[in-house]
C-alpha cells in the first residue's frame, strides 16, 4: 500500500498538469510501472486528445505487459471522443490496476472495475481517493447534478466591507489582485450583479495568465438597466458575455450548467453574494483580507442572513495564507 501511494502521488502530480484545461472532461494523470521503476507517465491534455493511460502507453519505450497502472481517475470504459481506455488496458497485457477516484456518474462507477476483473487483471481501487477526488471537484458536481461548482470571492476589509463609504476603489493589495487571476483562470465563467457593472466597470478577464480561452462573463441583473457603454459588452471578448434577468439565481447557475459550465466564480457584489449564501448555492470561498477598518453600508456579503450561528454557513478544509499585506482564506462549504 505504501508504493502504491507513493506511486498515485506521482500520478496525481501528472494530472494537475492539466487542472483548468480539459473541461468537460476531468484532469487525469497515469503512470505504468515495472519492478518499482516508473516506465512512462501520461496526463489528459483536454477534449479531444488521448486519455492519461493511452498517453502513458504511447510513450512507454518498451513492452508493458506484467506491469502495473496507475490512474487517478476509473478509466473510462465507455466510446465517448475516444475509445474506451478498459479496452486497451486490456491488450496492453497488463497485470494490475490502481486508481484513485471512482467515476462519479452512477451510469459508470464501477463499471472498469468489473470489466478488468473478468479480463483477469487485479484492480486496486480508491488509493488516495480523497486527493484524487478532489483534482476534479467541479467536474464531479456538473457530472452529478448538472449545475456547475460556485466558488464565491471577495476583498473585503477587517469589517467586512467591500468598498470604503464613498469611493470604489481596490480593497485588497497588487499581489492579492495577482493570486485572484489565478483563481479566475481555473473558473469556466466569472458571474456578477448588475450593480458591479454600473459602478466598476470591471473587464473580469483574465490576465498576466495564459488560458485556452477567456471564462465566459455572466451578469445576473433584476433589472437588466446596464450601461451599453460598459466593457464587457463592447471589448474583444463581448461575445464571452451573457445576462440573466427576471430569473433566480439558481435557475442562472442551471442554465449555466446546461451550457456546459462546471465551474462558476461569483465575484460579487454584496447583493449577489448574499443571495448564493441564502440559497445554499455557494460550495467554496475565497476571501482577501486587507488589513483595513472603514464602516460603512455595504457589506462583502449581504442578503437575508441569519439569526443564528447555528444556521450560519460553515467551512472546513480551511486554510490562511499571508499574500502581501492580505490573508487569503479559503474554505470549503459543509453542506447541511
Amino acid at each position: 500500500m505504501e508504493a502504491d501511494e507513493q506511486f498515485m502521488r506521482e500520478a496525481i502530480r501528472e494530472a494537475r498538469k492539466g487542472a483548468g484545461r480539459t473541461h468537460p472532461n476531468p484532469a487525469v494523470g497515469a503512470l505504468i510501472v515495472s519492478g518499482g521503476q516508473i516506465l512512462a507517465r501520461g496526463w489528459h491534455r483536454g477534449a479531444g486528445h488521448f486519455h492519461a493511460e493511452i498517453e502513458a502507453l504511447r510513450h512507454a519505450k518498451r513492452a508493458v505487459r506484467g506491469a502495473t497502472l496507475y490512474v487517478t481517475l476509473e478509466p473510462c470504459s465507455t466510446h465517448g471522443r475516444t475509445p474506451p481506455c478498459t479496452a486497451s488496458i486490456v491488450r496492453a497485457g497488463f497485470r494490475r490496476v490502481v486508481y484513485g477516484a471512482t467515476d462519479p456518474n452512477p451510469k459508470h462507477a464501477g463499471r472498469a472495475k468489473e470489466i478488468l476483473f473478468r479480463a483477469g487483471i487485479e484492480v486496486c481501487s480508491g488509493v488516495l481517493g480523497v486527493e484524487c477526488a478532489a483534482l476534479n471537484l467541479a467536474w464531479n458536481k456538473w457530472i452529478r447534478t448538472g449545475m456547475p461548482f460556485v466558488t464565491a470571492k471577495a476583498a473585503m476589509t477587517l469589517d467586512g466591507r467591500i468598498s470604503p463609504p464613498h469611493e470604489s476603489r481596490w480593497i485588497s493589495s497588487e499581489a492579492s489582485r495577482r493570486d485572484a487571476m489565478k483563481l479566475r483562470s481555473r473558473a469556466q465563467a466569472i458571474l456578477v450583479g448588475g450593480e458591479t457593472i454600473r459602478v466598476d466597470d470591471p473587464e473580469l478577464t483574465v490576465r498576466g495568465i495564459k488560458v485556452r480561452s477567456q471564462p465566459l462573463r455572466v451578469v445576473w441583473s433584476k433589472s437588466g438597466r446596464l450601461p451599453p457603454s460598459a466593457r464587457i459588452f463592447i471589448d474583444e471578448h463581448k461575445h464571452r458575455t451573457v445576462v440573466f434577468t427576471n430569473t433566480s439565481l439558481r435557475s442562472a447557475l442551471r442554465n449555466l450548467g446546461r451550457r456546459g459550465i462546471a465551474s462558476v466564480l461569483v465575484e460579487g457584489g454584496g447583493r449577489v453574494l448574499g443571495e448564493a449564501f441564502d440559497r445554499n448555492l455557494v460550495d467554496e470561498v475565497q476571501i482577501y483580507m486587507a488589513p483595513l477598518l472603514t464602516g460603512g453600508q455595504v457589506p462583502a456579503v449581504g442578503g437575508v442572513g441569519t439569526t443564528s450561528v447555528a444556521g450560519a454557513t460553515q467551512l472546513g478544509d480551511v486554510s490562511f495564507k499571508r499574500i502581501g499585506p492580505d490573508v487569503r482564506m479559503t474554505g470549503r462549504v459543509i453542506k447541511k
